[in-house]
């Protein structure tokens, strides 16, 4: 799960867990033992945001928890195109549950891997979010 991946769907039952002014764009992860570090870009407001994220695997069936009382679980992966997670955040009390669709290219978002993320999604409603992608594609220039 190691590398550049683009957030191109994002899907819950939840309002304000899609209405959040800073909206992931991008990460590029890396694994060394246990722990995760993400490199975040964000679309906030307009202006671009990057952030580095620590975290640690939960267990080998792709659960890692992340500091703010958050937790990804990878629900389905091909490694090589196309990823979704399921992520949890508990705040003010509540939990929240949101699923996301990752891709690794900047161009191509309806592959097989979107088709599998829109039948999960069935139930609880499909948004997607329209973007210019300006902060995926700065995260992945600095990379290369």
């Amino acid at each position: 799960i190691v590398g550049y991946w683009r957030e191109a769907g994002v899907a819950s039952s939840q309002n304000l867990a899609l209405k959040t002014p800073k909206r992931l764009e991008a990460l590029f992860l890396t694994l060394s033992g246990d722990e995760l570090t993400g490199k975040a870009a964000y679309d906030s407001s307009g202006s671009r945001e990057t952030e580095k994220i620590v975290g640690s695997e939960i267990d080998v069936l792709g659960r890692s928890a992340f500091p703010g009382h958050r937790e990804t679980h990878v629900i389905g992966t091909d490694y090589e195109q196309d990823a979704i997670l399921r992520v949890s955040l508990h705040w003010q009390g509540q939990d929240f549950h949101v699923l996301k669709y990752f891709t690794r290219t900047l161009e191509d978002e309806y592959g097989p891997g979107f088709w599998r993320f829109r039948e999960l999604t069935t139930d609880i409603g499909l948004y997607l979010v329209a973007r210019h992608w300006r902060c995926a594609k700065l995260l992945k220039e600095e990379l290369i």
